[in-house]
């Protein structure tokens, strides 16, 4: 499945729009990782159990949306985006989303 932030992949022609493909994922923080993490904040530098833990998220998002997309027959997933949002206190979303299509064969 190609996945792209492009609207438009150069030497393909979009044969069928599919429509908005999405997924997502909540996330809360854990306890052990907090108190690690606020000790990180008194020395500075990047906060490494976050990073990881948002970037195991966005995995989870975008392979949520490839299968989405997969179930409609599609070839790719154009102009890819990916937002967060907080849904309570110490719990975010990430959720990834584009437009799935179908392009014409030569």
């Amino acid at each position: 499945m190609l996945l792209s932030t492009l609207e438009s992949i150069p030497g393909k022609e979009v044969q069928e729009v599919l429509g908005v493909v999405c997924g997502s994922t909540i996330r809360a923080r854990w306890l052990g990782k907090d108190i690690v993490a606020a000790l990180r904040t008194l020395v500075g530098g990047e906060i490494k159990e976050y990073t990881e833990m948002l970037a195991a998220a966005r995995k989870i998002a975008l392979e949520r949306m490839v299968e989405e997309a997969r179930k409609l027959g599609a070839d790719a997933v154009l102009g890819v985006r990916l937002a967060t949002s907080l849904v309570m206190s110490g719990a975010a979303e990430i959720i990834a989303y584009g437009t799935a299509v179908r392009f014409r064969n030569p």
